[in-house]
């Protein structure tokens, strides 16, 4: 009786304490001091755990200029997104170069209509067999072992069909790797797992990272998130590639760790980038506009994150783009004469493969070096690369 007592009259005197200090004023909370860089302390209301920094986070660019890093750059005014999927289409992409003309040229006259006729001719004979020769039709086979009409028949015309598409398809070959003419622009694009790096070398040798742009629910804080004004899904990088149109394009390609592939579908263009060698093919874009690529070499778990954004523009523009990242021009006609080492780092001795014992240089030398392995920084599973 009497603890029931003592816990009675505990609970009252709790309950008058709690409306005391209730009534009493709330004192206003005091703002903590600012931080170098205008940041607060990590004490403020909404901070997170993350240590500050002395640099605030680079805004994102702005929607109607999804080119580039801010620096400066030229907004290019182009016709978008040309080479890019469309929506339930089964035909190849419209091609900008003289190779995709004539590519597109040989499938649509030359290897459709020779597929086609092979396919009718056959399906043909295999309903005429089996309608005319069946059991019911034909109770007593016939013995005849050797037909001479269909046995030179059927060896010629293979023949013709293979020289058909065998003519143009070695002229195609041969236009692909043809070398690029003295005044070129020359490319070189370095494979890395999951992204590309672009050099200039007859530009200045700068170089630009392109990694592929992470939807807004997926970015990180800090990072720029993919608009429609940057291109489709999976496709769109946070920095693109810049080529003029009209001047012809030295592409070279290699890669700091695996074999990748730089493929463009309205360029025609799919070329190997292979560890510790160099491989080279030339092409000219004929109109402005934006095209998306990827590497379509298996590379890895995240190979189909691994995508290409070129943008072509007006030779003035990319003028004024090379200016723009620090780059310089070279004289008109100038043939390009730096050296393209396989890897990013310069060679620093390749006398030992270069020359023989006389000291003259020996024809066709390969310099093996081993691959520099880099990766970008966090590298989720499907979500892609946060922008370098």
């Amino acid at each position: 009786m009497r603890s029931a007592i003592t816990s009675i009259g505990l609970a009252i005197g709790l309950a008058f304490a709690g409306l005391a200090s209730a009534a009493l004023p709330v004192p206003a909370p005091v703002a903590p001091p600012a931080l170098e860089g205008g940041q607060q302390s990590a004490n403020s209301a909404g901070s997170t755990s993350t240590a500050p920094t002395t640099a605030a986070a680079t805004p994102p660019a702005a929607p109607e200029s999804p080119l580039l890093a801010q620096n400066g750059a030229p907004v290019f005014d182009g016709d978008r997104a040309i080479g890019v999927p469309k929506p339930a289409g089964f035909d190849i992409q419209p091609q900008v170069t003289k190779n995709g003309d004539f590519a597109m040229w040989m499938h649509n006259v030359i290897l459709f209509p020779v597929i086609t006729a092979i396919c009718v001719l056959v399906l043909g004979l295999l309903v005429w067999v089996v309608i005319r020769y069946r059991r019911a039709a034909n109770p007593i086979p016939s013995k005849t072992s050797h037909n001479t009409t269909i046995e030179v028949l059927w060896t010629l015309l293979p023949v013709v069909a293979l020289v058909l598409i065998a003519v143009p398809s070695i002229g195609l070959l041969q236009a692909q790797f043809k070398p690029a003419p003295s005044g070129a622009v020359t490319l070189k694009a370095i494979g890395n797992q999951w992204y590309w790096t672009y050099q200039y070398p007859d530009h200045g040798g700068f170089e630009v990272t392109a990694n592929m742009l992470k939807e807004a629910k997926e970015v990180n804080p800090g990072e720029r998130a993919r608009t429609d004004a940057d291109g489709p899904r999976l496709l769109a990088t946070d920095n693109r590639i810049v080529l003029p149109v009209g001047v012809p394009i030295r592409l070279i390609t290699t890669s700091n760790d695996v074999i990748h592939s730089w493929a463009m579908p309205a360029f025609w263009m799919k070329l190997d980038a292979i560890p510790g060698r160099l491989n080279e093919t030339s092409f000219t874009i004929e109109k402005p506009g934006l095209y998306f690529g990827q590497c379509s070499e298996l590379c890895g778990p995240r190979h189909p994150f691994m995508p290409i954004a070129v943008q072509a523009v007006p030779p003035a523009q990319f003028a004024a783009w090379v200016a723009a990242k620090g780059g310089t021009m070279p004289r008109a006609g100038q043939a390009s004469n730096k050296v393209i080492p396989q890897t990013e780092s310069d060679i620093a001795d390749d006398t030992s493969n270069g020359t023989e014992g006389d000291g003259a240089p020996v024809e066709n030398a390969t310099i093996r070096v081993q691959p520099k392995v880099e990766r970008a920084t966090g590298n989720e599973p499907g979500l892609g690369n946060p922008g370098i």
